[in-house]
């Protein structure tokens, strides 16, 4: 049998309990990739995650571990060594979602939403990076989004984490690059999932009426461009933002 792309490698994907952190997850995971499957509170989801891994054949470890605490990520990333033998790929797909007007916001909402966002895409690199040296390189993707490229209302914290993200793969990619590890940003449009309430469905921009393919998009297409960049097909990809939206926006 042919050897899978990712055979070998071993992945941490936050936000895996569901959506596109979930798709994320079957998808290195069918390639080959041994999968941590990280959620934050509910951890029925993120185990049948893992479940529908193994099903596959695959192997997987559920994980619950707060992105927005560095004692839990870290022992996250020591349970992926101890029971895969280290991390080549990270996956920062945790996020709060959330609909307030500027003028409601308070600074503990805005400090809430930046801390899963931003703080856990330092928190997540800084705990993997040192074991993804170890292997001989690596690769880390964060999940933006399209909402502050294309503009959007009652997200002021959610665009500002987003592009601080964006800012904070590109230092990443700089400073990693001597050590063969790539960092990117994939940002999804308007992407057909099951969403709190709190999030607010497609509006503005976000309704299908603007998108020029005509439709939202579904996780899997989005789980295939992370996959596709973590992979070895994208080793000479990095620093980027890839935009995947059915041309909501185009990425300048």
């Amino acid at each position: 049998a042919e050897e899978k792309a990712l055979a070998g490698k071993v992945a941490i994907v936050t936000g895996a309990g569901k959506n596109i952190g979930k798709s994320i997850a079957l998808t290195l995971a069918r390639d080959g990739a041994a999968v941590v499957a990280n959620g934050r509170g509910d951890r029925a989801i993120i185990e049948e995650t893992a479940n529908e891994i193994r099903a596959a054949g695959g192997r997987a470890m559920p994980f619950l571990a707060d992105v927005t605490k560095p004692a839990a990520v870290t022992a996250m990333v020591e349970a992926a060594v101890k029971e895969f033998g280290g991390v080549d790929i990270a996956v920062g797909n945790a996020g709060l979602r959330r609909q307030t007007p500027f003028l409601e916001m308070t600074l503990e909402e805005w400090h809430e939403i930046l801390g899963v966002a931003l703080d856990g895409a330092f928190i997540l690199a800084r705990a993997v990076v040192p074991e993804m040296v170890k292997r001989g390189g690596g690769a880390f993707v964060g999940l933006s989004g399209v909402s502050h490229h294309a503009g959007s209302r009652g997200r002021v914290h959610v665009n500002a984490s987003k592009a601080g993200l964006e800012g904070f793969v590109r230092g990443l990619a700089m400073e990693l690059a001597a050590h063969n590890i790539t960092a990117n940003a994939v940002a999804p449009g308007s992407i057909d999932t099951v969403r709190g309430p709190s999030a607010g469905g497609p509006q503005g921009r976000g309704h299908i009426a603007n998108i020029p393919l005509g439709r939202q998009g579904r996780a899997e297409e989005i789980a295939a461009m992370v996959r596709f960049l973590v992979g070895p097909e994208g080793r000479y990809i990095t620093g980027q933002t890839i935009h995947v939206n059915g041309g909501l926006f185009f990425g300048k």
